[in-house]
């Protein structure tokens, strides 16, 4: 089953619901094919105005970029350090409702990352969500709408390799899931190794 395009992103995380918190960089809807697009975009203007220090950097520590039409991140690091004050301090990067097919290593730079948003994409193997098991922060992933959704047992999987998760598809993580997610990684999670590596 896939989420249509035309679906809205759940509303605006806690790390937005503050007015110590600076708003997000939101690029979404701005017909994007790739990140470099961004630099021709001016970004959308909320009940919030931006902060930009005396670089013209804009001090947010979120970056939206859905629904759009782009297919990976080549570009994305090179973007952040130009758009933001502090990259390294990003925790919400909302990708939802592109055409991204895997997952880019360049996420994985972001150690401070507490919510991804990658739903309504066009993931197809499981295998991509395993890096995702190396940002020590992240807290919230959405996935759902993309292919790998279908796969049998999806849900265990995404948590046997991102245990660190609280909530998974805007749906909180309890004690049942990671019990199964546990039981899972036991039954299937080296098997799924093997047959990789004979491929390989």
């Amino acid at each position: 089953m896939t989420t249509p395009r035309s679906a809205r992103t759940p509303g605006q995380p806690a790390i937005d619901s503050s007015n110590d918190v600076p708003p997000p960089l939101d690029y979404s809807f701005r017909c994007l094919t790739q990140m470099d697009d961004i630099l021709d975009e001016d970004p959308r203007t909320g009940q919030r105005p931006l902060k930009k220090t005396g670089e013209g950097k804009v001090v947010s520590s979120a970056l939206k970029v859905n629904n759009n039409a782009i297919q990976d991140l080549n570009g994305f690091a090179d973007i952040m350090s130009k758009l933001l004050d502090k990259p390294e301090e990003v925790s919400w990067v909302d990708l939802s409702f592109n055409d991204i097919t895997k997952i880019d290593d360049i996420i994985l730079q972001y150690e401070g990352l507490k919510m991804l948003y990658l739903h309504g994409n066009c993931i197809a193997d499981l295998s991509e969500i395993d890096k995702l098991g190396k940002l020590p922060n992240l807290m919230s992933l959405s996935l759902h709408g993309n292919p790998i959704e279908n796969e049998k047992g999806y849900r265990k999987y995404v948590l046997a390799k991102v245990p660190q998760l609280r909530t998974l598809d805007f749906s909180g993580v309890t004690k049942c899931d990671r019990a199964d997610a546990a039981t899972w990684n036991k039954m299937y999670g080296g098997k799924k190794q093997k047959k990789k590596k004979k491929k390989e």
